[in-house]
């Protein structure tokens, strides 16, 4: 999706050169994104934040001297910057690049490989296109997400036996969630999530949900069974559906080609949860840039399932809820902390018009 913005001031903070170097190279194939300077360490970068006032920086998190995390949470509380993580894709790098966006950073991209050959045009259009995102979105400090302090009454009458919700979520997704899920009570309907992430990250990011909800969240595996109180994790590079299986549903994963750019993409989870559940599913589509999901819900809908979208006024980046609601695929649009008093609401309705 092309932003209508203009041109973006970027910073580069990374203590190897080399990489520093293929980020400048991957990022200035944008002539509309300019590199206003590179820091070898966060004591560095500090200085020209300051001086350069870039409107985004990149930010490795594993760092001598200083880690990456340490230093966020400093700029965050003294200089607020709007900021894309670069991490390895490690169990490690993840934990770190999760505390991150905890943080307030916007997003979190893969670290690409210095040696990297093929797909070279691919990783520089998702990292320009990651970065000119990030230099539009609201920026949101620790603690201070849309929503993250209040919670609704929990609807007792409920029904939960052969319901799903189905959710989609990018940037700034990672904290959205957490509203999200804290708005349910134990034994919700089970529930399957699309965030766009990169490999090992939904992994880690799936135990750090699990730590703060009713829930038990998990990264999905083939033939998982939705359940009530289940929260089933689309994995990194995987895309999931949902098909039926015997009485029941259960997931499917395959890593046919990304859509819209995106694999997990949630157009593939909301046309099957369309197709398999009709009427007894809610869809719900979360802040995130792209159209990703839009469709898809659009076929939920048709299908006779409630459909939401997370309103703009708490959304970090407006673009999926957004073409969502252009082509009428959306039932209701809410602030981020009433969608699941909604949710539950609809299914105590359901219950007793049953």
């Amino acid at each position: 999706m092309q932003l209508s913005i203009g041109k973006v001031r970027v910073l580069i903070v990374d203590d190897s050169s080399m990489m520093r170097r293929l980020l400048k190279d991957l990022l200035t194939t944008d002539p509309n994104i300019e590199i206003v300077g590179t820091a070898v360490d966060p004591y560095d970068a500090r200085e020209k934040l300051i001086a350069l006032k870039p409107d985004v920086m990149t930010l490795d998190v594993e760092m001598p001297r200083m880690d990456g995390v340490t230093f966020l949470e400093k700029v965050m509380r003294h200089f607020p910057t709007r900021t894309v993580i670069i991490s390895s894709l490690t169990p490690e790098g993840s934990d770190l690049a999760l505390r991150a966006l905890s943080l307030g950073a916007v997003d979190v991209i893969g670290k690409p490989k210095l040696d990297l050959t093929n797909g070279v045009k691919e990783m520089a259009a998702d990292i320009v296109q990651r970065v000119r995102a990030a230099a539009s979105a609201r920026l949101v400090s620790a603690g201070n997400h849309p929503g993250l302090k209040t919670q609704y009454p929990v609807s007792a009458q409920i029904q939960t036996k052969h319901k799903v919700i189905a959710v989609a979520a990018s940037t700034g997704g990672t904290e959205a969630l957490k509203v999200f899920l804290q708005g349910f009570p134990p034994g919700a309907p089970g529930m399957l999530i699309v965030q766009h992430m990169p490999p090992v990250f939904t992994r880690s990011y799936a135990a750090f949900l699990k730590s703060l909800t009713a829930f038990d969240v998990r990264e999905a595996q083939e033939g998982d069974r939705v359940e009530s109180g289940t929260v089933l994790l689309a994995p990194g590079n995987f895309h999931m559906e949902l098909v039926q299986s015997g009485p029941s549903c259960a997931v499917h994963l395959h890593q046919r080609d990304a859509l819209h750019g995106v694999r997990p993409s949630a157009d593939y989870l909301f046309k099957s949860v369309a197709k398999t559940m009709g009427s007894n599913a809610t869809g719900v589509i979360l802040t995130g840039m792209g159209r990703d999901g839009a469709e898809g819900l659009l076929e939920m809908k048709r299908a006779g399932a409630f459909t939401l979208a997370q309103d703009e006024e708490t959304c970090v980046v407006f673009g999926m809820p957004k073409e969502a609601i252009a082509i009428g695929a959306v039932d209701q649009v809410l602030a981020l902390n009433q969608i699941p008093q909604a949710v539950l609401n609809h299914q105590s309705v359901a219950k007793k018009a049953a």
